[in-house]
């Protein structure tokens, strides 16, 4: 079988093979938001750029219900296959499904209180029609957002890494050639690219939903598993709690930024920042991509007691994320004009982009090493630390530091608050990550049979 790879291929190679797909996967599914912004930026214009970063909050929460199930399932899944509990696997797999069908009702919330909400998120009378325009149409695609990526993280660790990426480049072509369609040539702004994301979702979620009916595969939906058991649910969601926290986390944080950018800055603040958030996520997505390639290679690698193999993957990952951030830190700051140009033309508003990027910018280079230490914690079953290294960067630092610094430095401090939050969270990244790989080799001689804790 496919997935029994990961337990004796050379690990360099693993992790070529299993990232690799994810990168370019995650890379085309980030044209998703970027194609949106893109043309929305060209076309509709500098508020409509304002507009939609006002919508970022809603979509990080409302995915986060795919975030905590994908995440959760994907990893136990994992260890599940390296200990040979095929059995269990079906379950996890089964659980999850019904649990993403559940996400309707969360989903349902927003888009009753949907003004409200985003007048709390810095909306203003200009940016508004722009941000719930987007919202009210988009809000349907979510759901099968969450099922198209937290099934996708289930397809790769099961040992599909190419066919996981396949289902992600087949919505995001077609998001692209829709987002053309209905933005410039029927004119249909803000809603048409809402409309073209739901489409490209509907197509992914059909394909990766398709694999797990298949016969033949390492693992497929089966009759019984889909009940939900409440220690299979528990189990779940105790590792993607930590990811899911940091979604939500995301949006209050994104809701404070607003509100301190209004304040300081006005609406071409919240535009510099959503250009700042967009290029900064498509380098995020490239080590979340390495990310999605080495969670199986830990989780199976963990779960069947190779542990030269778990430490190998960890720190090669961590090498190669740590030199796209690198790569990314120096064009941020080097040319921020050209990266403001892409997203506006407006002078004004890549003026504010140069001055967001010069300043928040300058310690993105450990940001590498921080997300691939959360992953790894994720991927051996402890949730604990993963959620200490998932709030420790977006909000045990950031906000108190945006707080603190905005109301000094006005909109400079809040752009400061950021590389500050980087170097904070990367030292108690250091403290948590040496210690816990010493207590893993001493746990796992004395029992290879039970789940491992380095809580």
């Amino acid at each position: 079988m496919e997935i029994e790879n990961l337990a004796t291929r050379p690990v360099g190679r693993l992790l070529w093979e299993y990232s690799l797909p994810a990168v370019v996967g995650m890379l085309v599914m980030a044209l998703y938001n970027v194609v949106d912004r893109i043309f929305i930026g060209q076309v509709v214009g500098p508020e409509a750029i304002s507009g939609l970063a006002l919508t970022f909050p809603i979509m990080n929460i409302t995915t986060a219900i795919g975030v905590l199930v994908g995440v959760g399932s994907s990893t136990r899944i994992s260890i599940a296959m390296g200990r040979n509990e095929r059995s269990e696997a079906a379950r996890l797999l089964g659980n999850a499904a019904t649990l993403f069908v559940n996400g309707a009702a969360y989903i349902a919330v927003f888009a009753i209180f949907m003004e409200p909400i985003l007048r709390a998120f810095g909306a203003g009378d200009i940016t508004m029609p722009y941000a719930a325009g987007y919202m009210y149409w988009v809000l349907p695609g979510l759901l099968l957002t969450n099922v198209a990526f937290g099934l996708n993280n289930v397809l790769r660790s099961t040992g599909y890494p190419r066919r996981a990426m396949m289902t992600m480049v087949i919505g995001a072509v077609t998001n692209v050639v829709l987002d053309a369609i209905f933005v410039l040539w029927l004119d249909m702004g803000m809603v048409g690219a809402a409309i073209a994301t739901d489409i490209a979702m509907a197509v992914s979620a059909w394909f990766v939903v398709a694999h797990f009916f298949k016969k033949g595969v390492t693992l497929r939906f089966e009759r019984g598993t889909f009940s939900l058991k409440s220690s299979i649910v528990l189990s779940i969601v105790t590792i993607g709690a930590a990811p899911c926290v940091v979604n939500v986390a995301s949006c209050l944080v994104n809701a404070l930024i607003n509100r301190s950018l209004v304040d300081h800055g006005g609406d071409m603040a919240i535009g510099a920042a959503g250009i700042f958030v967009t290029f900064t996520s498509l380098l995020v997505t490239v080590v979340l991509g390495i990310c999605m390639g080495l969670q199986p290679i830990i989780g199976y690698n963990y779960g069947a007691g190779r542990m030269e193999r778990l430490k190998k993957a960890y720190w090669l990952a961590v090498g190669v994320s740590t030199l796209i951030c690198t790569m990314g830190w120096a064009v941020g700051l080097a040319l921020p004009s050209a990266v403001a140009r892409a997203f506006t033309s407006d002078a004004f508003l890549i003026d504010s982009t140069v001055v967001c990027l010069r300043h928040a910018m300058w310690a993105f280079f450990v940001v590498g090493f921080q997300i691939i230490s959360t992953t790894f914690f994720q991927s051996v079953g402890a949730p604990g630390r993963a959620m200490v290294l998932s709030l420790a960067r977006q909000v045990i630092f950031l906000i108190p530091l945006m707080i603190w610094l905005s109301g000094r430095w006005g909109v400079e401090g809040v752009w400061l608050s950021f590389p500050i939050s980087d170097i904070c969270a990367t030292v108690v990244t250091f403290l948590l990550i040496i210690p816990a790989f010493r207590k893993i080799e001493k746990t796992v001689k004395s029992d290879l049979e039970g789940v491992i804790s380095v809580d």
